[in-house]
């Protein structure tokens, strides 16, 4: 398929429309439909529709999920606070996985499972979204396999997390996994400000100048062991202490030259109805 070339700003959506699932770019207000993918390649079908009048979906699904560990040191101490318990800074990238079952689109809702203990948290998060195949890249090169970048709530049910060996549940839950609202090219992700507010109330902000580890350094260790595919994803962790949310609360994490991902949270007894 011939690939038309985009600008290095190019901003990709996946939608749903009258039951089809698209790929489009966003210019503005309206949604250009192509024929094909952002991976693989596409041409342009000259159907434009209002942004406005479409369901957005994840903007992909990952091949593999892939998930930074600790990748902030303000997130660290908040959590030796909370177990009053030294955690060791990592030495080197610390990578691990989540469900692509977990993921959910933007404006729907997480869903609390009937079997929580109601500490679920919110975790902001920017997330890398892998353009082509990466096999033994360096530094230095890793950001040109990016396709771009989008938002990410790492939703965490912490009392789960000190209960189980591993995070199956307290990750991995459907729902707890919304990401979106699609992937902007052009960006430089070792300098963005992440804003999460609750019910329209600043509850986290940080900078991802911040991180432990920067994109660029995740990509290189993951991909000198695993091949690293065209629409895999890297979550990149989050900064400082987190809170609550609870059925009836609004999540909004926002990255100024993305946008905004927006979730509302119910309890799974609604969700059922």
């Amino acid at each position: 398929m011939t690939t038309t070339k985009e600008g290095p700003h190019a901003r990709w959506c996946r939608y749903n429309h009258d039951g089809i699932v698209s790929f489009g770019l966003v210019d503005g207000a309206t949604v250009d439909e192509v024929d094909g993918d952002p991976f693989t390649g596409y041409t342009r079908t000259g159907v434009q529709r209002p942004l406005a009048e479409l369901q957005l979906l994840t903007p992909c699904v990952p091949p593999t999920f892939y998930c930074a560990g600790l990748n902030y040191k303000a997130h660290i101490e908040w959590g030796e606070r909370r177990r009053n318990a030294r955690i060791p800074i990592p030495e080197r990238p610390d990578i691990s996985y989540r469900a692509q079952s977990a993921l959910t689109p933007p404006n729907s809702p997480i869903v609390i499972p009937a079997a929580s203990t109601g500490e679920v948290h919110y975790e902001g998060e920017l997330v890398a979204v892998i353009g082509r195949t990466a096999r033994h890249v360096s530094q230095a090169e890793a950001l040109d396999y990016v396709l771009g970048y989008t938002i990410g709530n790492d939703v965490s049910e912490r009392t789960w997390a000190r209960q189980d060996r591993t995070l199956w549940r307290a990750k991995n839950s459907d729902t707890f996994k919304p990401m979106g609202p699609w992937i902007q090219s052009g960006l430089d992700p070792t300098n963005l400000d992440v804003t999460v507010k609750v019910n329209g109330s600043v509850v986290s902000e940080f900078n991802t100048s911040a991180m432990i580890f920067n994109v660029a350094e995740y990509i290189s260790a993951i991909s000198e062991y695993i091949t690293l595919r065209p629409g895999d994803v890297i979550w990149t962790g989050t900064d400082g202490g987190t809170d609550r949310i609870a059925p009836g609360d609004v999540v909004e994490i926002s990255v100024p030259g993305i946008g905004t991902l927006r979730n509302p949270v119910i309890s799974e007894a609604v969700a059922s109805q």
